[in-house]
């Protein structure tokens, strides 16, 4: 019997290529801050030294970094449980209970649609300027997107999964066990993503504006005290807090939905018409007018509906809404148009040109990263108070969700046009007018949308950081001082409607440059 002996065949080893080029810029940039610092080419009170801010960032994790940095993480680990809890049972509320929807979904949305910068005010004159505030903030912010994709996921459950349920002889209990539940994870889940991430970005606002404790009260006592080396730890340090953020939700999400998603299912339908749409509303209307005509509430804090029709009435009459709309628009609509832009640009750029989005793209995602308010510190200290720290803040604000919403759809584009182009021998600006910028219409559009939405927040943000000048942002916050509810009752009306608006323009405008994806 002949003995076999059996060889291991030697595969060759594939050469793990190192990609150094992501590294290029921020060596460039840490090289372009040492010169800039040592040359002093700004003062050293507003541009340290790269060792100047490592020294500070070692001196604070010896002394109370960690402490505040976890003041913040508590805070927002609460108000996130809190707003999850509330947020799903209320989406399931209105996902399952059709009368439920149809009475209190469109006073629902149309509170939604009022941004949580909008809500600040109101919140500082009725829980104070201490941790009540912090999650009132908090549990607002969550509860919105948690509620509506609660709601369209328990809504849009597959009717195949529903009919198997039926022909099983299903409990409403082994219904939602083994049926809704997993069904309607997946969009849960892009909810309490979405809310994480706002409700970081919320609290950093809430305290740079309003706080004792936190890391945003770090970054503003180092700005206050002229110390920008704190600053840049703090800016370090929330930017880190986003990245792990986003890494464990995307681990979470991997580990917890592991079977296949539905590829098909019906979209809830939102009821925003009729009279049963009008019972709540108008209940509560009243309830609130004689609550506080009847001295059931307090009128300092809860102004009759009667008095903040009579101050917007006046705030039309003589022209101080109008003002103040139209100097926060002005800068909205400067700031927005550079951002978008530059956003749109450097997309294409970068998407296009495969060796200069590798130095740059990554760059800028890991910035993207930083929550949007952390950079007024240092935008103030820079630029200053006045209209061209606001326009920056707000161009920067609009800018990242055009980038990468323009970048992300022309890198994953449909490859077909590549080969189109190169049979058809097209290149150049043809062929990014006629194939390109087509192909990655729907994604760019929705960058636009969102960089609307964003330069309009941002300018608000930036009034209230930057109290100098008009704008409807310095209108409620001045109000908010003097504890002039109608004021800020009207302004959060106006910030709302002029939100919705823009959205409201933004997909009109991509539905009329699109109209060619309609055509048969």
């Amino acid at each position: 019997m002949s003995q076999i002996t059996l060889r291991k065949s030697r595969l060759p080893r594939q050469k793990s290529h190192y990609n150094g080029w992501p590294w290029l810029l921020p060596l460039l940039l840490l090289l372009l801050w040492y010169t800039a610092s040592r040359e002093q080419w700004m003062p050293i009170q507003i541009l340290p030294e790269p060792f100047d801010v490592a020294n500070t960032a070692f001196s604070l994790i010896k002394n109370n970094l960690f402490s505040q940095w976890g003041f913040s993480l508590q805070y927002l680990a609460m108000g996130l449980f809190a707003g999850t809890v509330a947020g799903t049972l209320l989406g399931a509320l209105f996902g399952l209970v059709p009368a439920t929807a149809q009475r209190g979904e469109p006073l629902f949305y149309t509170l939604a649609q009022i941004p949580t910068l909008a809500w600040i005010p109101l919140f500082m004159v009725v829980f104070g300027i201490g941790d009540g505030l912090k999650l009132a903030v908090i549990i607002k912010t969550t509860l919105i997107p948690v509620t509506i994709n609660t709601r369209q996921a328990v809504s849009s459950v597959p009717l195949t999964l529903s009919e198997v349920a039926k022909v099983m002889r299903f409990t409403r209990w082994q219904k939602l066990r083994w049926v809704v539940i997993p069904s309607a994870l997946p969009d849960w889940f892009t909810g309490l993503r979405l809310a994480l991430s706002q409700a970081w970005v919320s609290l950093i606002v809430v305290e740079l504006l309003a706080s004792s404790k936190g890391i945003g009260y770090l970054m503003v006592w180092g700005r206050q005290m002229f110390q920008m080396d704190i600053v840049f730890v703090t800016i370090f340090v929330i930017g880190l807090s986003g990245m792990l953020m986003e890494w464990a939700t995307t681990r979470a999400y991997r580990r917890l939905v592991f079977w296949p998603l539905p590829s098909v299912g019906h979209r809830a339908q939102i009821t925003t018409s009729g009279w049963r749409a009008l019972q709540l509303p108008v209940l509560l209307l009243f309830i609130w007018q004689f609550g506080s005509q009847w001295g059931w509430l307090d009128n300092t804090l809860f102004s009759s509906p009667f008095a903040v029709v009579l101050r917007f009435i006046s705030g039309i009459t003589n022209g101080e809404f109008e003002a103040a709309m139209f100097a926060s628009l002005k800068r909205a609509i400067i700031g927005g148009f550079a951002g978008i832009t530059a956003g749109l640009f450097f997309g294409l750029l970068f998407a296009l040109k495969k060796r200069t989005g590798e130095i740059f793209t990554p760059t800028l995602n890991v910035l993207r990263h930083i929550a949007l308010f952390a950079w007024l510190p240092l935008l103030t200290a820079w630029v200053g108070n006045g209209d061209e720290g606001k326009i920056v803040f707000i161009a920067l604000a609009s800018f990242f969700p055009m980038f990468f919403n323009t970048h992300q759809s022309v890198t994953h584009r449909n490859p077909q046009l590549d080969e189109v182009a190169r049979v058809l021998g097209i290149s150049g600006q043809l062929r990014l007018r006629r194939l390109i910028i087509p192909g990655a219409a729907a994604g760019i559009f929705s960058g636009l949308r969102l960089a609307l939405i964003y330069a309009w927040l941002g300018n608000i943000g930036a009034e209230y950081f930057m109290s100098s000048g008009t704008g409807i942002g310095s209108l409620m916050f001045n109000a908010q001082q003097l504890l002039d509810m109608p004021t800020i009752i009207c302004g959060m009306v106006l910030t709302g409607m002029t939100g919705a608006l823009l959205d409201k323009a933004g997909r009109l405008l991509e539905l009329r440059a699109t109209r060619w994806r309609n055509k048969d």
